[in-house]
This record gives C-alpha cells, structure tokens and sequence, in this order.
C-alpha cells in the first residue's frame, strides 16, 4: 500500500500546485481535483465554507478512441453546497467542423456513464445546477474565412452568433434543453499563431471559433428536492461577466472566464461538527479540543482532527493531526488533546478542523487562533540559564529530570508535513511564498468576501485556467489577480467563479458569525496506531 501523502507528492501535477500557491493567500482550499491526462478540473473555497460542503464526488470518462484514450471526454466534480446539488464538468470534445454530431454523441456518452452515489442525485443532469464548461471544439459553419476575420476586426460579432454550431445545437439537440449561455461579446479564442494575438496564419488557415465556452443549467421546477428536502428551482443563477483574456499567449487558444452570482431562498447553514478551542495556546497542556456533533451526523473511525496554519491549500496540509475519538465527554460532546511534541513551536495563526472520511472534506473548523509555544532554543537557554543559578547557589547536589510530555494523548502522533512537489516554474511568474514560509503573519479571512467557490479547469497541453470578473493589475479579476510579474504568455482556459446571496437573511458568511449548529470499513484503535506508526496516517 503506497503511502497517501507520498502517492500525492508523485502525481500532484503542477497546475494545480501553481493555483494553490496563488489562492491560499486568499483563504481559498483546495476542495476536489480530478484529472484525466490533460484534462484537469480543480474546485476551491473560502475555508470558512467548507463546513457547508458536502457529499464530494468525482468522476471521468474518456471517450478517445473509442473510450479507450483520455484525449478526448469528461471529468466532474459533484458536491452539496449550502443543501443544493452541484456538479461541475470540464469537457474535452472533438475537433473540426465536420465533427458536431460526434460531439454530440461523446457528450450523451458522459452524461450517460458519469454516475454518482448516494440519494441526493445520481446523474449529471439530476442536480440542481449543472456547469458544463472546456474546449467543446463549435465551430462557426457556413461563412469563410475572410468573412469571419472581417466580422471580428469590425466589431460585428452579432453576424456570427446564428452559424455557431453550439448556439444552433441548443436549438435542436434535446440533450441540451435548459442550457443556457450569456451572449458573447468577446472574439472567437480559437486559433491562435503560439506567442501572438494573430489568428492562424499557417497553412491550415483555421477559421476562427468560439470553442472554449462556459453554459449552465438549473434543474426544471418538480424536478425532485435538494438533500434538504426543497423544491430546486429556488435556486437562481445570474452570471455578471462573461469574457476572455486576450493578453496570455502560450497557447493557440485563449482563456475564458466568467463570475456567476447564486441566489438561494434557503440554505443549509448548520454545521455537522463543531470545534471549541481556546483563543491562544501558550502551554502545551492547553492544546484540548472539545467538539460537538449533530445526532444526523455519519461518523467514521478514520475521522481525524487537523492543526492547520492560516493560509492552508488543501485538507491534507496540516501540521499536526489527532485521530478523532468518538468517547462521550458530556452529553455528545468529545474531547481530543494534541501531544506536545507534535505541536509547532514559536508563533503563529492557527485554525483546527475536523475532516469526515465519509464526506472526504473539513465539516467543522475553527475561527483563526494564536499559538506561542517557546522554540527549543528558548526553552535550552532557559533551562541552561536556571542550571547555573542553582549551581551557583548549590552545587552540592545536582539531579537530572528526563523531559516528559506533560499532555495527554490518544497514541503516539508524529508530526506531518506536506511534500508536495515542487512549485511549477514559469519564467517571470513571482508567486507569493507558501504558507509555511509566512509563519509569522496574521492571514484571518476577511468577513466582507462572499465568494463560495472557484473552479479552475484546465487542459494541461495547451496551458491552465485562471478566470474571475473584475479586472486586476495582469487583466485577471480583483483580489484573485496574480501579481503584475506574471508573463503575459501564461495561457489559460475556462475558469468560474461563483459567489452566494442570501436574499432573505442577507450578510456575508465567514468566520466572524457565530454558528450554532453528513459505512466505511472502521479500524480498531490498535489497527490506527499501527498505521500511524508506519507513517500511513490521512
């Protein structure tokens, strides 16, 4: 059995270590990631988020060479959010215009293998908001080449929308009835001279296409009910930008992005688990976590507590880590303590959660919180520093103490660092240093940001994905913007981002609200202390 947190550092590709650099600092964790050869999709949210995310799901389906090869198809992500049933999927489809009917049978092909457990929603289409989203290879039909390039260098895009192959689809496949698509106003993506803003100049001469696109679907009214027993179609989605990125370079096709605003009606907002900690440890004995959980919670024996610096990427970058212990301490509430020598010395910002084995996500975390333990340095100078005075004042008797934790713990614990593989380099990319490399600054989330998640899909042949709405220093949007260094031949592909609104309560959802309140195989504790010796612990 291959060590998890060594089978991550071998095949954690790139992209995804170069997003999770970018948006840590911003509070966002990674949530899910699924890739199929090129075809990479990547989920991110507010941390303070996570309690309300459940259920997380993949799946990919390859529909290369007669599904023999991964070039080609579809990779999802499907998730509870807030009680409402998402799924997000990232289509690689056929090139070449005469190739629109077999597009439209690779993606039945998806939809119809793609399945998901549990009761909430089987198939892609039974949730209640789908995103579908890649390089879906329409082309513009009937008009030449010529035509096209003037219509795009005449501002008059209008006169290609009616010959789009996916816009005149919507029209007549049933398969894609209730997918919608904001208008586009920005030029065709596709193809591009590598390195210019030129479209194809080579011998092919392709004409130019809109074929990285971003759609949606809300589920019809009737259509079934969320986790939470509601009617979907309270759910309502406005999208706010809709655009492409012309300034990245690196591949023949252009980024495409687009911000959507979801606006629910209700909303599933107790958390299953929740953690009680102390506003600060100074003393290692004060490193006791109370937790609190719901009756409907599903609880599993590979459940575990992780210590987490503020400005962590993803549920496995923890510091310390406790197996959850499921031993009353009064009335449903348990109690977990973290052994002295796996907690980080000095000073920083910390944040605990509880991650479900069943839900494969942090379902209860912490507000940030302050750890200062003294170095080992202080801690020897100070014990040098006493030894002398009690010689000087007597040095008749001298005796030799072996240090002991002075904390209780539930077996032996070790303390575990991310190795993950190295940083993607690009030249002139300066990304901000790692969370581990700023152990001494306050990263606290802000209460004023209402973002839910970020999805950045990518096919890593021909470049990644960054995308948001409001324009940023680089062309990217706002906060999300990587910084002014980033070489303008980065290339991307579709990228979301997706906010919420609460139209009846209204206000942001972070961490500054007080919140009062889902079988696998289960190890025998002397089974999990086994494992945890031999270095295989989550």
């Amino acid at each position: 059995m291959i060590n998890k947190r060594l089978k991550d550092a071998l095949f954690t590709d790139q992209w995804s270590e170069l997003f999770m650099e970018a948006l840590a600092p911003f509070n966002f964790v990674l949530v899910s990631t699924v890739r199929m050869q090129g075809v990479i999709l990547l989920l991110f949210a507010k941390y303070y988020h996570l309690p309300f995310l459940r259920d997380v799901q993949t799946d990919c389906t390859r529909t290369g060479l007669g599904g023999y090869w991964g070039n080609k198809g579809g990779v999802s992500v499907r998730l509870a959010a807030f009680g409402h049933m998402l799924c997000f999927l990232n289509c690689h489809l056929p090139a070449h215009m005469d190739k629109a009917e077999q597009r439209k049978d690779n993606f039945q092909t998806i939809l119809s293998l793609q399945q998901f457990q549990g009761p909430g929603a089987q198939g892609i289409l039974d949730h209640d908001l789908v995103f579908w989203f890649g390089d879906l290879n329409f082309r513009i039909e009937s008009y030449d080449l010529h035509f096209v390039k003037f219509a795009i260098d005449n501002n008059q895009l209008h006169q290609l929308w009616e010959k789009d192959q996916l816009n005149m689809a919507k029209n007549t496949w049933p398969i894609l009835k209730g997918f919608q698509e904001g208008p586009l106003k920005f030029a065709p993506t596709f193809k591009f001279d590598v390195g210019t803003n030129k479209y194809d100049t080579s011998a092919k001469k392709r004409k130019p296409a809109w074929t990285d696109r971003i759609l949606w679907k809300v589920k019809a009214p009737g259509g079934g009910c969320s986790p939470s027993g509601q009617q979907s179609h309270r759910l309502q989605v406005t999208q706010h930008s809709y655009r492409s990125h012309m300034e990245y370079t690196v591949s023949d096709h252009k980024p495409v992005a687009a911000q959507f605003v979801l606006h629910f009606a209700f909303r599933d907002d107790m958390p299953l688990v929740r953690l009680e900690v102390a506003d600060e440890w100074v003393r290692p004995e004060q490193a006791v976590v109370r937790y609190r959980m719901e009756t409907v919670f599903a609880r599993s024996s590979w459940d575990w507590i992780g210590l987490y610096r503020v400005g962590f990427r993803h549920c496995k970058d923890y510091v310390a880590y406790v197996w959850a212990k499921h031993e009353d301490v009064d009335r449903n509430i348990y109690q977990v303590t973290f052994s002295e020598e796996s907690l980080p010395k000095g000073h920083g910002d910390f944040i605990l959660g509880y991650y479900s084995h069943i839900h494969s996500i942090l379902i209860g975390v912490t507000e940030p919180f302050q750890i200062s333990l003294p170095t080992s340095e202080l801690a020897s100078s100070s014990t040098n520093s006493s030894g002398a005075s009690s010689e000087d004042e007597d040095d008749s008797t001298l005796e030799l103490l072996a240090p002991k934790s002075r904390s209780p713990s539930p077996g032996k614990s070790k303390r575990h660092r991310s190795r993950s593989p190295g940083l993607a380099r690009f030249p002139g990319l300066a990304l901000r240093p790692s969370s581990r490399e700023r152990r001494g600054t306050s990263r606290s989330p802000s209460p004023q940001s209402r973002c839910l998640l970020r999805v950045a899909p990518n096919r890593g042949n021909d470049g990644g994905t960054q995308g948001s709405s409001e324009e940023g220093p680089s062309g990217l949007p706002g906060p999300w913007a990587l910084p002014p260094s980033v070489p303008r031949s980065l290339g991307l592909l579709p990228a979301l981002r997706l906010e919420t609104v609460d139209p009846g309560g209204g206000g942001s959802w972070g961490p500054d609200q007080e919140v009062l309140t889902p079988d696998s195989p289960s190890p025998s504790p002397q089974g999990r202390q086994k494992l945890e010796e031999g270095g295989l612990g989550p």
